[in-house]
């Protein structure tokens, strides 16, 4: 007896199964479908009541009684669209693997929508919400020029605008526009143009996608390696190109997850981290009213939306945030040992703190308090001496991390040095890293 098969049927909303499809769901023992395909192939159904009807929803029971009848005959399953563009396919070939599955395509709803609206879609993106976190849901969307939602009961085109609009503010109301389609297919089909301000005040039906265009193209810079001049700081209190870039690579950032930018100054550090990773969580923490300001103006000119900035002082501030993969600390106000003993106790598994030291007591310090918290300590030293050529290659400039720090550091940054001293020591890079699990670091 050859072996029994699975038949995953796309349907398009609006339209028939074709008589070929009828014939095999004929020879079919048992149909997997939902209520409004129920509804949809009434008709055909009442032919064939004698098979047995499973609803598709949950996904686990339907899956389980698949299993059963495929025992007994070939089951065919009804899908929308294509099933393998963020439908059950993937669950189905899992379960069963592709030998025993049989798949017939029908034009998805992207096709369907981005024709309505008539949008070429070979240069968008697609991204599912269907049981997503609301974190970072402005960075994974905007981080596109078109992107194609496929929404569900907690993300509708409404929540999801005012949410952007929330998270973003009302600057980007006019740099995207939205495109809703509802019930495609169906004779209460609608389509909806419009502003994020204009579509968070629209209702739509369950069934619908969602389109976005940024009317603007993107900023062309890269996504790492911002200069000193393009980053808005204050007094040249900012980590330098060359420092921030091997701070980035000692932290080893996951392109997931969640990352402290501690006594964060200009927010340099975070933002670069943010614009490299959409999906990182990266919370900026300073206390300084000035530094603020310009961590804020970094995020929306860099259109970071990842990045959260959080005023007040550490680690006073540090219990709000959830717990952090990575931790930079930057400036550290004089608590620096509570900070360190705080965010290692926070710090998830295979978790990363790096310190950056300006001053030989820093340098000193950090590597004990690191130590006292039970993590791996490793350190490295960097000077930074920049030349052009060829008008100063005979006199060379070396700089510390910040040029000539006020005599009154800005909060947060109370271990740089004051104004008249002139020593430029090397910065010390000192990384701690949490084991992943006993006896194993990540």
């Amino acid at each position: 007896m050859s072996q029994t098969r699975v038949h995953l049927i796309g349907v398009e909303s609006g339209e028939q199964i074709s008589d070929k499809l009828i014939v095999l769901l004929r020879n079919c023992r048992a149909l997997v479908l939902s209520k409004r395909h129920r509804t949809m192939f009434s008709s055909i159904l009442d032919q064939q009541a004698a098979k047995r009807l499973i609803p598709i929803a949950p996904v686990q029971e339907a899956l389980e009684q698949v299993a059963f009848e495929l025992a007994q005959g070939d089951v065919a399953i009804l899908a929308s669209g294509d099933p393998l563009f963020f439908g059950i396919g993937r669950t189905l070939l899992q379960s069963f693997g592709p030998d025993r599955i049989t798949i017939y395509p029908a034009l998805s709803s992207m096709q369907n929508a981005f024709s309505r609206f008539k949008i070429p879609w070979d240069d968008a993106r697609f991204l599912s919400l269907h049981g997503r976190a609301t974190n970072n849901l402005a960075s994974s969307i905007l981080i596109h020029n078109k992107v194609f939602l496929f929404t569900d009961h907690s993300f509708s085109p409404d929540l999801i605008a005012h949410s952007l609009l929330t998270e973003c503010g009302k600057a980007i109301d006019t740099e995207y526009m939205v495109h809703v389609a509802e019930n495609l297919g169906m004779d209460n089909e609608r389509l909806h143009t419009g502003t994020l301000s204009e579509i968070a005040v629209r209702s739509f039906s369950p069934l619908n996608v969602m389109i976005l265009l940024k009317i603007s193209p993107r900023s062309t810079l890269p996504p790492f390696g911002l200069s000193e001049d393009e980053i808005v700081h204050s007094r040249g209190l900012i980590t330098k190109n060359e420092v921030r870039a091997a701070s980035l690579h000692a932290l080893k950032l996951p392109r997931q997850g969640v990352f402290w930018d501690v006594g964060a100054g200009s927010g340099a550090v975070g933002l670069e981290a943010a614009r490299l990773f959409p999906e990182l969580q990266v919370f900026a923490v300073e206390r300084e009213d000035e530094q603020i300001g310009n961590i804020e103006k970094n995020r929306e000119h860099f259109q970071a939306w990842n990045l959260q900035v959080f005023h007040g002082s550490a680690p006073d501030t540090l219990p709000a945030l959830p717990a952090p993969d990575r931790v930079f600390i930057g400036g550290s106000g004089g608590q620096l040992h509570a900070i360190i003993k705080h965010a290692a106790e926070k710090l998830n598994p295979g978790g990363r703190i790096v310190v950056n030291a300006v001053l030989e007591k820093t340098a000193q310090n950090a590597p004990a308090f690191l130590h006292e918290q039970g993590l791996t300590v490793s350190l490295s030293e960097i000077r930074v001496t920049r030349r052009s050529y060829p008008q100063a290659m005979d006199a060379p400039a070396s700089l510390a991390p910040v040029v000539d720090a006020p005599k009154v550091a800005p909060l947060g940054c109370k271990d740089r040095p004051d104004q008249g001293s002139q020593a430029m020591h090397p910065i010390t890079i000192i990384v701690g890293q949490k084991k992943s699990g006993p006896g194993e670091n990540k």
